[in-house]
């Protein structure tokens, strides 16, 4: 496993650079570069200029130099006509430290689409031969989550993919699509129906998404949930059929898939009701009253390990 304090380039010094001499960085995982953003950042070096240099490199091979930080100041400066740019230079990094630094210069913000940077941790996964997740997440400074996620979009075929490619956002079908469907895909139950094709469902949810009968990608938890209920209950061929006509009729909705949920409804009731007097009860105790009380904060920290992992087992996160 690579250490990523070994896939730092070594920094070379300050610099201004013209700006036609600069190329962006084959490896860098943002390739979107949504235009409102853009704007309110070309606006800004505008009126004050570019205040924070870009990070780049000379390529020995290409004769050129090339972007590692600063993509969006740089095309920012081509279009307001600036002749120079600063720069930080680093030296040439290999292929490996190249996709590293990206990864660490940048992490993972917000508005960033996630398919062009699974993309790119494929390279890496490639390159060093690493499929472990917290790895992974070590070298490139992502969260092991987003890891994970990305590995899904991985399992896709290109051709959807490509859908989460799209240069207008408009057009573009998020990443959350593909995130969320991926467990209905992978279930071992939905895999056994005689009538699943795992591209054909993928392509008859995304009619279903695109025509706007599913409410949002979250539906699809439901759709998991209804499933495990029915096979639980010993429904599984009710459940497969009612799956198979909600595939072929978009205007079917998610509740066509609900059989024998009252259990889960009264459960889910009961725990809400519980979890609920005992988050009154501790916004009404004073914590260094009860100091001592070694054996309830200990029941305290085994109560939240497992909702941690609760949580952790539908794939979400405290916030």
């Amino acid at each position: 496993m690579a250490d990523p304090a070994t896939n730092a380039p070594e920094t070379v010094g300050v610099k201004t650079i013209q700006t036609r001499q600069l190329h962006a960085n084959p490896h860098n995982p943002r390739m979107l570069f949504d235009k409102a953003p853009l704007d309110t950042l070309r606006r800004s070096i505008e009126k004050v200029g570019i205040l924070v240099p870009l990070t780049v490199y000379w390529s020995k091979s290409q004769r050129n130099w090339v972007i590692l930080d600063g993509q969006r100041r740089w095309m920012c400066a081509q279009d307001l006509g600036l002749k120079t740019v600063p720069a930080n230079q680093v030296a040439e990094p290999s292929l490996v430290q190249n996709i590293v630094t990206m990864f660490q210069i940048h992490k993972l913000r917000e508005d960033w689409e996630l398919m062009p940077t699974a993309l790119k941790l494929q390279v890496l996964i490639e390159a060093l031969k690493e499929r472990r997740d917290k790895q992974l997440a070590d070298l490139t400074g992502l969260d092991q989550a987003v890891v994970v996620r990305c590995k899904k979009l991985l399992s896709y075929p290109k051709k959807y993919q490509d859908m989460m490619l799209v240069p207008d956002p408009d057009q573009r079908i998020k990443a959350d699509f593909f995130i969320e469907l991926y467990p209905v895909l992978r279930d071992r139950n939905v895999r056994a129906m005689e009538w699943f094709r795992p591209e054909r469902f993928t392509a008859q949810m995304l009619q279903r998404y695109e025509s706007g009968h599913l409410t949002a990608v979250t539906d699809f938890r439901k759709v998991k949930q209804h499933i495990n209920v029915a096979v639980e209950a010993g429904r599984t061929k009710a459940v497969t059929d009612r799956l198979r006509e909600f595939a072929e009729q978009p205007e079917l909705p998610v509740e066509h898939l609900a059989i024998q949920s009252a259990a889960v409804a009264a459960k889910v009731q009961q725990i809400e009701k519980a979890t609920k007097a005992l988050a009154q009860l501790l916004q009404r105790m004073n914590a260094e009253d009860f100091y001592g009380e070694d054996k309830l904060w200990v029941q305290l920290e085994q109560l939240v390990d497992l909702i941690r992992l609760r949580l952790g087992e539908v794939e979400r996160r405290p916030k």
